[in-house]
């Protein structure tokens, strides 16, 4: 009896299993990850490098990807995010910003047998059960610092047209934590290049993301103080700055996405004035995530940080920072590189 209690419960198992897989010749259902924007796409910058990593993960691994746009009413994105988590299909939802920590900590609990990622943010996890929540940070101050290092470097060259002026400036979208990492290790940059911070470089915030009149009063203004050099760290509103550049003849620092190869085609005279982009490779990172899922990697109920050494930021070189670069210049830019992955350049932050 006991043997035949065996055998039958084997028999049992065995037909689970079975059911369970594909039929014979079938694929297994591919992975479904939507991404749920507080905002829209054509951003230039942030939300089209998120799009960009979601249709690498669609072509190179498969995974069936939908983006949702909430637009830029905060008193939508809540009911937003929970519309999709409760009436969607998928496998893994994903959101962005500050701006969605304490929705997706509202939402993440109540679906515990689902994933969700959250990029450029962490949550909370001593507040909130959140261990179906893989958060990803990036080491902005990193990348930044190459970027003031190498615009208080360009400014020397005055032989550069429209290298005129005496400091650089940066800026912000809003007054936020993150924003602020940047300009740390801006700061930082520039004061390795020799710059006083505190003097030779100009900070403002645009007070919105999404303003890019704004973001060109800003920078018209702060090459009227002086400024050759303006990094753009604003997300749509940066739209602004850059044509700020063009039209005042001076430089930009692009960021997020390479920037001049973004508008190359379509508008070259503004693609021709950014010397190189601060990268926040959100790209990367999706794509990475979605194929450590697939892989069954991703660390949920935790956070990650990418920077230099996990190719999270950088600088892009493409054939206008080639053009325009000099060589002794990114002799330095790759030397500071080096030392920040051996740690000899410590670069500060404002996360403790």
């Amino acid at each position: 009896m006991r043997l035949r209690g065996v055998v039958v419960a084997l028999l049992v198992v065995a037909a689970l299993v079975f059911t369970a897989l594909p039929p014979q010749g079938q694929a297994a259902p591919a992975m479904r990850a939507i991404l749920v924007l507080n905002g829209t796409l054509g951003d230039k910058s942030f939300f089209d490098s998120a799009q960009r990593g979601m249709e690498r993960a669609r072509r190179e691994l498969g995974v069936q990807t939908e983006i949702i746009e909430m637009g830029y009413d905060p008193a939508k994105w809540q009911a937003g995010l929970e519309d999709v988590a409760a009436n969607k299909t998928y496998d893994i939802l994903i959101v962005g910003t500050f701006q969605m920590t304490e929705f997706l900590q509202a939402v993440a609990p109540k679906y515990p047998n689902k994933k969700f990622v959250i990029f450029d943010v962490t949550v909370d996890y001593a507040k909130c059960r959140c261990g179906n929540v893989y958060s990803i940070l990036y080491k902005q101050n990193e990348g930044s610092y190459l970027a003031g290092l190498y615009g208080g470097l360009m400014l020397k060259k005055k032989n550069i047209p429209g290298m005129t002026g005496t400091k650089i400036g940066v800026v912000g979208g809003l007054d936020i934590p993150v924003i602020n990492d940047f300009i740390a290790g801006y700061k930082q940059g520039a004061r390795a290049a020799g710059l006083d911070p505190n003097r030779d470089v100009l900070v403002q915030y645009a007070g919105a993301f999404n303003d890019p009149a704004k973001g060109k009063e800003i920078t018209k203004a702060m090459y009227r103080q002086g400024a050759a050099i303006v990094f753009n760290v604003a997300g749509g509103t940066g739209v602004g700055i850059l044509e700020a550049a063009a039209e005042d003849g001076r430089w930009a620092i692009g960021v997020d996405s390479d920037q001049y190869e973004i508008f190359k085609a379509q508008k070259p005279a503004i693609a021709s004035r950014i010397l190189t982009s601060m990268l926040k490779n959100v790209d990367n990172s999706l794509h990475r995530a979605l194929r450590l899922a697939r892989e069954g990697k991703v660390p949920w109920g935790k956070a990650e940080a990418l920077g230099i050494a996990e190719g999270g930021v950088g600088l892009a070189r493409n054939e206008n920072f080639r053009k325009w670069t000099p060589a002794d210049v990114v002799a330095a830019i790759d030397q500071a590189q080096r030392d920040i992955l051996s740690g000899e350049i410590k670069v500060e932050t404002v996360f403790k």
